[in-house]
């Protein structure tokens, strides 16, 4: 096995081990034991849920933490609700997916050039994971990111991912560029904010070293319902990140 091999396989394992956080292990399992109707043939994951798709992959798409029937049930990221349903089906258009749908580990379905990750790992009461449990989990997303020098196109799913990923970019030394770029088809503002669609270039330590933060809506069921997020808004969305790929 080679080392990246290795590391990726360390970090996973640290992932899926982790349970420092009481009240996240607590609802995890307890949900895993108390399954939903639906589900009660399955054996929940119950687990905190590693990244999904192609280390190599130069689009890194980051959510906020896994689904209480989703990925706290399959194990996958997005997979097995109308969060992953939504997110899958646009990426599948866009060429990064091999399938438009996500339902369990072992459906087949594959990435190119694009891997899945979360600010959280572990399924938190109401979706709302507390400051200090994202602050446990910070360290598996900056591991992954350190595994992915090729990355070149951050994908924030919501508020929560977006302030975790420009986190992430500063705390590794990268800083927004605080001008216009003829590459970016919205405006680049001095200080990021989030918005859907909007879009960042962050330059690092070293001159070739750029990376590019898009903001989106999160594929929740609420967002998605009410018309906040619509396909044609992730379609427009994810070929605006292929655009940007060198």
């Amino acid at each position: 096995m080679s080392e990246t091999n290795t590391s990726w396989s360390a970090l996973t394992t640290d992932i899926t081990t982790c349970r420092a956080c009481p009240r996240l292990v607590a609802w995890r399992e307890q949900v895993a034991r108390d399954k939903r109707r639906a589900y009660q043939a399955w054996d929940y994951w119950g687990k905190p849920v590693p990244g999904f798709g192609d280390p190599a992959g130069r689009v890194l798409v980051v959510g906020l933490a896994p689904g209480a029937h989703g990925s706290n049930r399959t194990g996958r990221m997005f997979t097995g609700d109308s969060s992953g349903d939504t997110l899958y089906s646009a990426l599948h258009r866009a060429g990064f997916a091999s399938q438009p749908t996500s339902r369990h580990r072992e459906d087949g379905l594959t990435l190119t050039d694009a891997f899945i990750t979360a600010v959280g790992r572990c399924a938190p009461p109401g979706n709302r994971p507390t400051p200090e449990e994202l602050a446990q989990c910070r360290p598996f997303l900056a591991r992954e990111f350190t595994l992915m020098p090729q990355v070149q196109v951050v994908v924030a799913l919501g508020q929560i991912a977006f302030d975790g990923c420009l986190r992430l970019l500063r705390e590794h030394g990268f800083e927004v560029e605080a001008k216009d770029n003829p590459r970016l088809p919205s405006t680049v503002y001095r200080l990021p904010k989030f918005g859907h669609g909007l879009s960042y270039l962050f330059n690092g330590t070293a001159s070739a070293e750029r990376k590019y933060l898009m903001a989106s809506y999160h594929p929740s069921r609420q967002n998605t319902q009410t018309g906040r997020l619509t396909q044609a808004m992730l379609d427009a969305l994810f070929g605006q990140v292929r655009s940007l790929l060198l």
